[in-house]
């Protein structure tokens, strides 16, 4: 009695072990969630096969117990299983894979160029100076002069200066040419002579003018200007604003 029972066992354990060891071919579903994941990569580590899932998710792949099985998405964390003698009888695989978290494009920060700005002082106080004669000329618009005598403190002298500083103006701002020197510039040299020549980047051509601007020459290029004191302006300038 107990030879048959220990027979039996034996043939038991001979045909699990058989059956263990030949490959099937199995069945299941990967989801994401609730939903079917498509084109996700199913490899049988151990034998080096794969299949990649369908629309519905769903894939069929030859294993056998013990084989090791990846699946893979790009989008998605790899997740690997080891197969049970339990899913190779089922025959019904279901996986749940995770999404990664997005990940943000790459910034790139450019380090503007440093601008000495102790170079249009001269530039400035001209500014200035032009503020300061058109306050005055406001203020003399708003003084009244009743019966000979003037309100709020101002003297003949002070107005006659007043006066004088408003007709200055009025000259020089005929004889100040209609174009400005960077489009003048513009117009002389093209692009090419600032990338080539004077080896800017497109972004710092109009800073580069604009501290060219700056320099008082560039007021007398705009009254008689020509393409090679033009350039050569440009060029020695250049040099200057490499220095920065």
């Amino acid at each position: 009695m107990i030879k048959n029972y220990f027979f039996a066992f034996l043939l038991l354990f001979v045909f699990q072990s058989g059956f263990s060891q030949r490959e099937k071919l199995i069945t299941g579903k990967v989801l994401h969630g609730q939903f079917p994941l498509e084109k996700v990569d199913v490899i049988n580590k151990t034998t080096q096969k794969s299949t990649s899932t369908d629309i519905k998710g769903d894939f069929v792949l030859s294993a056998k117990t013990n084989d090791s099985i990846i699946f893979y998405r790009k989008e998605y964390y790899l997740k690997e299983i080891l197969l049970s003698l339990n899913d190779i009888a089922t025959n019904n695989i279901s996986i749940s894979m995770v999404k990664k978290p997005e990940e943000l494009e790459e910034i790139i920060i450019k380090q503007t160029p440093k601008i000495d700005w102790n170079l249009n002082t001269k530039w400035e106080q001209v500014k200035r100076d032009e503020i300061t004669a058109e306050r005055d000329e406001k203020r003399l618009k708003n003084t009244r002069i009743d019966d000979l005598t003037i309100d709020k403190g101002l003297n003949l002298a002070r107005i006659g200066k007043t006066i004088f500083k408003a007709l200055s103006k009025e000259k020089t701002s005929k004889k100040e040419p209609q174009i400005e020197f960077k489009q003048l510039a513009k117009s002389t040299c093209d692009e090419k002579f600032y990338i080539k020549t004077l080896k800017l980047k497109p972004d710092q051509i109009e800073l580069f003018l604009e501290f060219c601007d700056a320099d008082p020459k560039s007021k007398t290029l705009l009254e008689n200007s020509n393409v090679l004191s033009m350039m050569d302006f440009l060029s020695s300038k250049n040099i200057e604003f490499k220095k920065l």
